[in-house]
């Protein structure tokens, strides 16, 4: 079997040719963006494109490519049942929902009239959000109806950038603190309030919709698990200083003895019903039940490298170091 890989900076690409070296998979590297794409392919047996919701070339076709290849007969990472959920918070709520799983409770509202008088009545906090984001991009903590009423009107009216130049440059200032990120991302970020990013140029506004979920209050973690086929591996990303979130925090611990096994089997039987070939649920505990606030088909690299060990299916465990990017490959191939 020959495979197709899209080689791009900051994907899993290189990650996927030297496992395909290793094992002596034949491949070839690709440009999906070439309007020949489809002709070039047409001496391999699948393809393989790592893609980010913050390229704006992948927002306009990335999907609609690999669905199409799919459904011609290729095998492709990702896949439609992977894939066509990523960065879009709003058909995440539908779709987990309708599979049953313990999902943080949610409410979208396409009416301003319906989401006010919700918001008259329900208790608070809430969290708001937009559809799309990573990294605790565009979610706040909405504290009382007040707030909640002036989010609702925005929403329907001018709407919300997809970047948030205030919130960016913040939570790079934070990073900078930290000695995660230099003084060119500073500036960077200062440069931003001019000259948005290219995606959110693509993107527009966010508006005529409002996304709520509750607030489950005294978590200073979340979980992350991450299945891929019959292995998963997990992280506790603890929240920032002085915030609710974590979800880009930084602050990383790996040690196997912070994780419910009660979690992973549900993170196996909810990627089962997906039908996945990866997939990363994110956890908060609401008295003990792991609750799940959202997912997505990638993850950074570096957080993930310091993980101990893995676990199989049947829950067992396998310490020492692992090649996740091999196992996407492996579901192409095998």
């Amino acid at each position: 079997m020959k495979i197709a890989i899209h080689n791009s900076r900051g994907s899993f690409s290189d990650r996927w040719i030297a496992y395909c070296d290793s094992k002596g998979i034949e491949y070839k590297l690709v440009d999906c963006y070439k309007d020949s794409i489809i002709q070039d392919l047409t001496d391999c047996d699948g393809l393989m494109w790592h893609f980010h919701q913050n390229s704006p070339r992948a927002i306009l076709f990335a999907k609609q490519l690999l669905f199409s290849l799919e459904q011609s007969g290729m095998k492709v990472f990702p896949d439609f049942n992977t894939v066509w959920h990523f960065d879009d918070k709003v058909g995440q709520k539908y779709l987990l929902e309708a599979i049953g799983a313990p999902l943080v409770p949610t409410w979208i509202f396409y009416s301003k009239k319906e989401a006010i008088s919700w918001a008259g009545e329900t208790s608070y906090p809430k969290v708001f959000k937009l559809r799309g984001g990573a990294g605790s991009q565009n979610v706040r903590l909405v504290k009382n109806y007040s707030q909640a009423r002036r989010l609702i009107r925005k929403a329907f009216n001018r709407g919300f950038a997809a970047y948030d130049p205030p919130g960016s440059l913040k939570e790079r200032w934070r990073l900078f603190r930290l000695n995660k990120t230099d003084l060119r991302d500073i500036l960077e970020g200062i440069v931003r309030f001019v000259i948005p990013p290219p995606y959110a140029r693509l993107r527009g506004r966010e508006k005529g919709y409002v996304y709520f979920q509750e607030f489950i209050a005294d978590n200073d973690h979340d979980i992350r698990v991450v299945v891929i086929g019959d292995n998963a591996f997990a992280i506790k990303r603890m929240v920032r200083r002085g915030d609710f979130r974590a979800s880009g925090s930084g602050n990383i611990l790996y040690d196997r003895s912070l994780f419910d096994e009660d979690t992973i089997k549900l993170s196996f039987s909810l990627a089962g019903k997906l039908k996945s070939q990866c997939v990363a649920f994110d956890f908060v505990n609401d008295n003990g039940k792991p609750l799940l606030v959202e997912i997505s088909y990638g993850f950074s690299p570096r957080g993930y490298e310091a993980c101990p060990g893995y676990w199989d299916s049947v829950l067992s465990w396998h310490e020492g170091k692992f090649d996740p990017y091999g196992w996407m490959v492996d579901s192409v191939v095998s």
